[in-house]
């Protein structure tokens, strides 16, 4: 008896540790992850710090996908925001690092399908001449993914309809699409219930923008 009663002791004590360590998680996390929707966070050496803390979580929690995750989304946000072609690549490739080790803890992701879509708009961006015929589709597929594995994701629709929106029509663009879509994906983050209160619920702003210039 007394065997047992120390076994439990020992397993609610284990309980209990992993209870706090999960509280500590989402402690951080929701901190850093509620500072991303700040437009003082949008800026390149901002947006690595981010990326540095994320990417320390990640190592610490190495069973959570969500640090990956957002690792990799501001690697992505200033690969899309540098006026430095030569830097692309470089922050493409640690968002796609990032974004693996995400998907091998959570496959089938709608959020991370989102995540690669923009890491291929990024590498476009560096030579849209010689790398359209490549990324282009690419982007385009990783959103169609993205829809397959979860419809009501607002950002799948979001990011579908900036592409129509900003492409010239010659290279399959279509403002008409890109506006009808984009109210669609205000209709669905009307709907959209995160997971988590540290689930991705980034882009509703984006969209209004987006909107008000099609309009």
């Amino acid at each position: 008896m007394k065997r047992i009663f120390l076994s439990l002791l020992f397993t609610g004590g284990l309980a209990v540790a992993a209870m706090a360590q999960s509280a500590q998680y989402e402690s951080v996390m929701g901190k850093e992850v509620g500072e991303l929707d700040s437009s003082k966070t949008y800026a390149p050496d901002v947006l690595q710090q981010k990326s540095n803390v994320f990417e320390r979580i990640a190592a610490a929690e190495k069973n959570q996908w969500l640090p990956y995750y957002y690792a990799g989304y501001c690697e992505v946000m200033q690969a899309l925001m540098t006026k430095d072609k030569e830097k692309i690549d470089g922050l493409a490739d640690k968002a796609e690092a990032n974004m693996d080790m995400a998907e091998a803890l959570s496959p089938k992701n709608s959020e991370i399908s989102c995540i690669r879509s923009l890491i291929a708009t990024a590498r476009l961006i560096v030579d849209p001449m010689t790398r359209g015929m490549k990324y282009g589709p690419e982007s385009a597929a990783q959103l169609e993914q993205g829809k397959a594995y979860n419809p009501e994701n607002p950002r799948v629709y979001m990011l579908q309809g900036q592409s129509l929106l900003l492409t010239p029509e010659q290279w399959g663009g279509d403002k008409v699409k890109g506006k009808a879509t984009l109210e669609l994906a205000l209709q669905k983050f009307a709907a959209f219930k995160p997971e988590s209160p540290i689930a991705p619920t980034w882009g509703i702003q984006h969209t209004r923008e987006l909107l008000t210039k099609a309009k």
